[in-house]
């Protein structure tokens, strides 16, 4: 029973990241699940299909809100999909234990990428009417996301937010409300490829169903603070926390020396702590700069 609450909090916080940062709940429930030694393409067929009602949740509450460009979704769900089918049915077909460790190393890279992301590479962009991909960026961005998040289990947001975000004129929540709503159809057809090749006895529903609950209740929530939160600040929680449950599965598989584990586990602490003052560091900086910038009001 203990449990099946660490999953239903564990599901709600992911997609509270997720809501407000368009990515991270695939990849941090999927390292849950790994960390409780689930097989790979069992842990990433379960988290697609509680996605499948956290999505719906999700994607209804960023229309709510008016943080979605609906040209945007339908150009990334058809290649996306397609992507994830196809991710889907290659996981499927490769053994668990072998898979395992190279699917913690590509969930602690993308970790470390979405750490990268937030501290050095993310910027606030201008709101603009009619910011599109055009067809030759949608098809290939989609399809790469939507093979990759069915492999590793998480990879359609990490993907996609930031390509959206750098597109001159995206706006933060019209990029993560898109990425979001888009994931349904995604999280759907990665689920059918597991179906078809793994069939339902694999699927861990009891926990589906947890993460389902904690994913549902944090929608509308995320879908809010979305305009509140500082965006580089969580993005830097949510990297060091995939990064520092992941490493368990590589140490344990490539070093076989575990007297050195607290020393790699330390090395990671700081160093996501120093990445989080970082991040707070950096953003008062800039909410400083916004406020120097701001015109002097003139009184009549």
């Amino acid at each position: 029973m203990s449990k099946l609450i660490v999953f239903a909090i564990v599901g709600f916080f992911a997609q509270l990241i997720d809501g407000a940062l368009g990515m991270a709940y695939g990849v941090t429930s999927t390292t849950l699940l790994l960390a409780f030694s689930v097989n790979p393409a069992a842990a990433s067929a379960s988290v697609h299909l509680a996605e499948l009602v956290t999505t719906a949740a999700s994607g209804a509450s960023h229309i709510k809100f008016g943080n979605v460009d609906k040209k945007m979704v339908f150009r990334l769900i058809i290649p996306g999909a397609i992507g994830a089918f196809l991710g889907a049915t290659f996981l499927s077909n490769l053994p668990g234990d072998v898979i395992k460790p190279y699917v913690s190393l590509f969930l602690l890279l993308l970790g470390v990428y979405i750490l990268f992301r937030f501290l050095f590479i993310y910027k606030k962009t201008e709101e603009q009417k009619n910011v599109q991909l055009s067809y030759k960026q949608s098809i290939p961005l989609g399809f790469i996301g939507g093979f990759f998040d069915a492999t590793g289990g998480g990879g359609w947001g990490p993907i996609t937010t930031p390509v959206l975000l750098s597109k001159k004129g995206m706006s933060a929540r019209k990029a993560v409300g898109t990425v979001d709503t888009s994931e349904f159809v995604i999280a759907l057809s990665a689920s059918l490829g597991f179906f078809l090749s793994l069939g339902s006895e694999l699927i861990e529903w009891v926990w589906v169903i947890a993460l389902m609950i904690g994913g549902v209740l944090a929608a509308p929530l995320a879908a809010w603070l979305v305009r509140v939160v500082p965006t580089q600040i969580m993005g830097t929680l949510v990297g060091g926390f995939i990064v520092l449950t992941n490493a368990r599965t590589i140490f344990s598989t490539w070093i076989s020396d575990d007297s050195i584990y607290p020393v790699l586990y330390g090395l990671i602490i700081v160093t996501w702590i120093a990445a989080v003052g970082y991040a707070i560091y950096k953003y008062n900086l800039d909410r400083k700069a916004s406020e120097a910038d701001l015109p002097l009001d003139v009184e009549a």
